[in-house]
C-alpha cells in the first residue's frame, strides 16, 4: 500500500467515525487526510506530508466548526412539536375554562386547557390564545386585540 493509499484510507474512516461521533473534530481530520493524500501523490517525505496534514487539519477545523455551528444553530430556530404547532394560536372555548377545568379545540383536537392568569375565566365559544403547554394541559390568555 503507497503513502497516498494509506492517507486515502485515514480519511475515509475519519469520515466514517464523524458519522458515528458528529463533532467536526473527525471531519477535519478527514479534509486533513484527503489532501495529504493528494500531496503524497507527488511527495513521499514524512518532513512533507505530516505538517500538511497538521495544517490542513486545523484550519479545517477553524473554518468548519464556526459554519456548521451556525448552520446547526439556524435549524435549531424552527420550532416543532407543541411549542412550533400550538403556543400563540388563537382557538374556540369548548367549556367553561377556569383554574381548574376546561376545554378547547385546536385542529379539530380536544384539549384540556385552564385559564394562565388565574383570576381569569373564558366562557365556552369565546376566543383565547394558548400561552404555554404543560404535559396534556394547554394555558390560555385573553386574545389581545
Amino acid at each position: 500500500m503507497t503513502v497516498w493509499q494509506f492517507c486515502l484510507c485515514a480519511g475515509l474512516a475519519f469520515l466514517i467515525a464523524e458519522i458515528f461521533i458528529p463533532t467536526t473534530f473527525f471531519l477535519s481530520m478527514s479534509v486533513g487526510a484527503f489532501v495529504t493524500a493528494i500531496v503524497a501523490v507527488w511527495f513521499v517525505s514524512k518532513t512533507v506530508l505530516i505538517p500538511v496534514f497538521a495544517v490542513v487539519s486545523l484550519l479545517s477545523l477553524l473554518v468548519l466548526k464556526p459554519f456548521l455551528a451556525k448552520y446547526r444553530n439556524f435549524n435549531a430556530e424552527k420550532e416543532t412539536g407543541v411549542e412550533g404547532k400550538y403556543i400563540g394560536k388563537k382557538v374556540k372555548v369548548t367549556s367553561k375554562i377556569d383554574n381548574n377545568s376546561g376545554s378547547i379545540s385546536v385542529y379539530g383536537e380536544r384539549w384540556e386547557a385552564r385559564s394562565a392568569n388565574s383570576d381569569e375565566e373564558f366562557a365556552e365559544g369565546e376566543e383565547v390564545e394558548i400561552v404555554k403547554n404543560e404535559s396534556l394541559v394547554m394555558y390560555v390568555k385573553k386574545v389581545s386585540k
